[in-house]
């Protein structure tokens, strides 16, 4: 079903009231009452709505760029495609760039949108582009990451590999890899 399908009318907002808030994301209380009477207490996580991206680099036709971080969360080193936040003022391609200049020491002559995905949109609104890079040249720039991502080559022959590996588990990476395969399968 695509967007405006529904007839559904939104529950009504009687009250929102911030709970916490951190640097990044502010968790909001919200009083709710459904078109059928129903009243709910729910809770949603809002992030700075600036938005972030995702890149599915090829360095050839043959190749994609993969970073291995540290993802604080699992507390482990994550194998995935590169990401971040906009920042103000940038349009997902000048973010995407950037972000695969920083962390893969790369910038993309061409960027194509590939989708773009919400996030656990059930309590959280933020929503993230995937982006394909294509025609890399060799450019860095500094980063915040506190140490030095590991770029990974990985052939593109061998993506369904990916889904096996325990450090290849981010479901972002999991549907920029699933949504690349339909790309390239179409072209």
């Amino acid at each position: 079903m695509s967007k405006g399908d529904s007839d559904r009318v939104l529950p009504q907002i009687h009250r929102a009231q911030v709970v916490a808030e951190s640097r990044l994301f502010r968790i909001e209380q919200l009083d709710l009452e459904f078109s059928n009477g129903a009243r709910r207490q729910f809770e949603r996580m809002k992030g700075t709505g600036r938005g972030a991206v995702m890149l599915v680099p090829f360095i050839d036709d043959d190749t994609l760029l993969l970073v291995r971080e540290y993802a604080a969360g699992a507390h482990a080193y994550e194998l995935g495609f590169p990401k971040g936040l906009i920042d103000p003022g940038e349009t997902p391609e000048q973010a995407g760039n950037r972000e695969l200049m920083e962390e893969v020491g790369y910038g993309a002559r061409e960027l194509l949108p590939l989708h773009k995905v919400s996030m656990a949109p059930a309590f959280f609104n933020a929503s993230m582009t995937i982006l394909v890079a294509r025609d890399l040249y060799p450019k860095r720039l500094p980063g915040d990451e506190p140490e030095p991502l590991e770029v990974v080559k990985w052939p593109v022959n061998k993506m369904d590999a990916l889904l096996d590996r325990e450090d290849f588990s981010e479901a972002r990476s999991t549907c920029a890899l699933l949504m690349i395969e339909r790309w390239l399968r179409q072209r």
